[in-house]
């Protein structure tokens, strides 16, 4: 069966597609690589890059070059720190990062990857990590992502369903990437009430996550994890914390 061909951006759809590709790129894009990136003329990429100019949304550096607008920045931090889930969290996040020495994040669930809504760095010895707030990674590779979805899917024939046809993407050796596997992690979250990261998502990493409960007693609304570099908290040492972490969390 031939692959399906994605239809031609226009209108808004290419704006976007523009703006998306723009935030990849934090030390600017010329219009030249803007064009090969989204697949369209080099005239009506000009014309959106033109029109998220004129609302701010975009900018040129002393290189021509295009970057993300100070106006998008302004926006989007705005927003974020408007949110009542990322300002209710924040303490929580803090007093981990200081008690335990490592990065917390608190992350959504959204569709199978997870967006992180918030990170906390230690004073000192911060590991470098991929994520990012308003950032993504994978749900299944994740501490945070598999414990939102053992809450999500029931029980193995939803993990089945969830997974479909797809391939799990493997992020390191250690990334459960079959149904079965993953089915199997997850009936340990159900019973445990945490989840973990063994450095299946970036080698040399280990990772708790453990629910939030702001809307509703029964679902969480999202996962606080405490991620730290394996030669300096094992995860044997992470996991003997969830009392405390737990605890914590349930105090905001």
């Amino acid at each position: 069966m031939p692959p399906e061909i994605a239809p031609p951006l226009v209108g808004t759809d290419r704006v976007l597609a523009v703006l998306t590709e723009l935030a990849q790129h934090a030390g600017g894009i010329s219009l030249e690589e803007m064009t090969r990136a989204v697949g369209s003329p080099k005239p009506t990429v000009h014309r959106a890059l033109a029109a998220l100019c004129r609302f701010g949304f975009a900018g040129r550096d002393g290189h021509g070059r295009y970057v993300l607008g100070d106006e998008f920045l302004r926006l989007a931090f705005a927003h974020h720190e408007a949110r009542p889930d990322h300002l209710r969290i924040a303490p929580v996040l803090s007093e981990l990062a200081v008690r335990y020495g490592e990065t917390a994040h608190y992350a959504v669930l959204d569709g199978d990857t997870v967006v992180y809504r918030a990170k906390v760095d230690p004073p000192s010895g911060a590991l470098r990590l991929t994520s990012t707030v308003g950032g993504r990674n994978p749900v299944h590779s994740t501490a945070v992502g598999k414990l939102l979805l053992a809450y999500a899917l029931s029980d193995d024939a939803a993990v089945a369903d969830w997974i479909g046809g797809r391939v799990l993407a493997s992020r390191t050796p250690r990334t459960l990437t079959t149904a079965d596997a993953l089915a199997a992690a997850l009936r340990r979250v159900r019973i445990d009430g945490f989840a973990v990261d063994d450095q299946e998502n970036e080698p040399g990493v280990v990772c708790l996550a453990v629910p939030v409960f702001m809307a509703s007693p029964t679902r969480p609304s999202g996962a606080v994890s405490i991620s730290a570099p394996a030669s300096r908290t094992s995860l044997a040492a992470l996991t003997a914390q969830v009392p405390a972490i737990r605890a914590t969390v349930e105090a905001r």
